[in-house]
């Protein structure tokens, strides 16, 4: 899947400048909404690794930035299936756009009450801002990564970040969706450990 994109022109700028645009607006849209800019504990860690605090998704990274440079793998694919002709900086711009209305949806109570409901994520009440803008810009890393790499580097890379992150914390992407698409008691008990 590798690309290269040729130098960036006058008409590309604006592409080139949407991601940062989409990264303020999101982080803009979750403080509207009322979510903590940082975590409420008043510090800031590069690394939070403990899933079951109230610290887990408040930090600049923890164990789903996994699955958010994974999303960024997905979104390169997917757009470079469907979107081929369209240069990168626009590819990389839908991607950020997804991802940033992912995070402003994941925030939102719905989401919140169904993460809490059905998965063993008790202690989850959304995102920082900070959190929230860090995961947009894993997965600009991820398709970053993804749009210069071999294919093959790229699958190995995902299922060993989906391996380790289920080995470690029970918990990944696919355990993730499938949890707030179609619980299962199983995985929920699984988790629980």
């Amino acid at each position: 899947m590798s690309d290269s994109s040729p130098a960036l022109h006058p008409k590309r700028l604006r592409w080139a400048i949407a991601p940062a645009l989409l990264i303020l607006v999101a982080g803009g849209v979750l403080v509207l909404m009322g979510r903590e800019p940082i975590c409420k504990c008043g510090y800031v860690k590069l690394w939070h690794g403990t899933v079951f605090s109230a610290e887990n998704s408040q930090h600049i990274s923890d164990w789903y930035t996994l699955s958010h440079i994974i999303h960024g793998f997905l979104f390169f694919g997917a757009l470079w299936l469907v979107a081929w002709r369209l240069p990168i900086s626009v590819r990389l711009a839908v991607a950020t756009a997804i991802e940033a209305g992912w995070e402003i949806f994941e925030n939102t109570d719905f989401i919140i009450n169904r993460y809490r409901a059905m998965t063993i994520s008790l202690d989850y009440y959304g995102d920082s801002v900070l959190n929230s803008v860090s995961d947009i810009l894993a997965m600009i890393l991820g398709f970053y990564l993804a749009s210069r790499l071999p294919v093959w580097l790229i699958i190995v890379l995902a299922l060993a970040m989906e391996i380790i992150a289920a080995l470690l914390i029970r918990d990944n992407l696919a355990l993730n969706i499938i949890m707030l698409l179609w619980p299962l008691e199983a995985i929920k008990a699984w988790q629980a450990g």
